[in-house]
């Protein structure tokens, strides 16, 4: 078969509190992600809706989607908690490559502000084991906390490191109009014993250490060589999909100083795309707190272990960087609905590839990286596009 491409790419705007239902979050992503690929819905024969269940209270949402959205051909879901949509793209391109479908829209939608806070965290820790691990108060801050301890005890980890990885976030967020927050926040204010930001969460992890939870939809269009030529003048190429999981439970992890998952995951995808770390160009990175961004640098090749915080010190990941990662501001900045997170993070690198990525643009990118963790390392995920 052919190669596989992206042809269009949406996102609707990231909030604390979307209006409208469900469907019609899905459909603000769709629309754009059509007008980009030239594309009606009586031409896509297949659609993948992504989410993660029970964050909303639309049940088995993949057919009413893509009834909504005009779509007529078969609909498939896709989940793997926070790495969901970049699942889907891995299905889409499968679905594409064998030869079953032409052209596939893979949907990432989530409206978590369907319920409280209080209830967020609790499902999310019922990502992992729910008979020997969630029932003892287990969530997200406090497993990404293990991990920072224990960089913080191995390699000389500080406060000041992971704060200087939200400094950066929040130097691009506020040049993407889809984020959920666009505000500048510098050393002084992320460091500070007087900063609403410094306040605990899970230590060593304090408030500006993590993303918000947020409401927010994701399209991504994969279709056929012939199909993609038919329609798009520019298509980027699907070049590597690398995909691992780890222990649910993480007393039976090795270590709190990697992610196997997507070390594992990195490999495979470097091995189907023929390249390696130094031929990256751009990347996004699942920064779900300050710790998992150092984590992924660590994990794909960017930084020998241990080594991540110095490259948040040398800058080597800002946009004129040797590396520039998530300059679209990040899940830090962005907000982070969990099944429109991956489709988020391939549109940033779609854009940049195509050289469409505005004040945020990478010079002259030919291969991207995408890096969508699902839970704590339990799904990982590495898509690999380039030109």
């Amino acid at each position: 078969m052919g190669k596989v491409g992206i042809i269009g790419v949406g996102q609707s705007v990231f909030s604390r509190s979307a209006t409208g239902s469900f469907k019609e979050l899905a459909f603000e992503a769709f629309r754009e992600a059509c007008k980009d690929g030239k594309i009606s819905a009586e031409e896509i024969d297949a659609s993948v809706t992504c989410s993660a269940p029970e964050y909303d209270k639309q049940r088995s949402p993949s057919a009413l989607v893509a009834e909504y959205l005009g779509l007529k051909g078969p609909a498939f879901y896709a989940e793997t908690l926070c790495s969901s949509s970049s699942t889907g793209v891995r299905l889409a391109y499968s679905l594409v490559k064998s030869g079953l479908h032409e052209a596939v829209a893979v949907m990432g939608v989530q409206k978590m502000s369907e319920i409280s806070s209080a209830a967020s965290q609790e499902l999310m820790g019922r990502g992992t084991d729910i008979q020997w691990e969630s029932p003892f108060g287990t969530m997200m801050p406090a497993y990404y906390a293990l991990f920072a301890q224990a960089h913080m005890a191995e390699y000389g980890l500080t406060n000041e490191d992971l704060a200087k990885v939200r400094v950066k976030s929040s130097t691009y967020g506020p040049l993407n109009d889809r984020a959920v927050f666009r505000k500048s926040l510098d050393l002084e204010t992320l460091t500070s014993p007087d900063s609403k930001m410094t306040a605990p969460v899970a230590s060593p992890l304090r408030v500006g250490d993590c993303c918000a939870n947020a409401d927010g939809s994701s399209c991504v269009i994969v279709v056929s060589e012939e199909k993609a030529k038919s329609l798009s003048g520019d298509p980027v190429w699907i070049l590597g999909v690398g995909a691992a999981i780890d222990s649910v439970n993480l007393a039976s992890r090795n270590n709190f100083t990697s992610l196997p998952s997507a070390v594992n995951a990195g490999k495979k995808a470097y091995e189907m795309a023929g390249v390696t770390a130094n031929d990256i160009d751009v990347a996004e990175v699942h920064d779900c707190f300050t710790i998992a961004e150092l984590l992924a640098y660590e994990a794909l090749g960017f930084a020998e272990p241990g080594q991540g915080k110095e490259m948040i010190k040398n800058k080597e990941t800002y946009l004129e960087g040797r590396i520039p990662v998530n300059v679209d501001g990040g899940l830090l900045s962005k907000g982070h609905p969990i099944g429109a997170t991956g489709g988020s993070q391939i549109r940033t690198i779609v854009k940049q590839l195509r050289g469409e990525a505005g004040d945020i643009q990478v010079k002259d990118p030919e291969i991207g990286l995408v890096h969508n963790v699902g839970g704590v390392g339990i799904y990982g995920n590495v898509t690999i596009l380039g030109r």
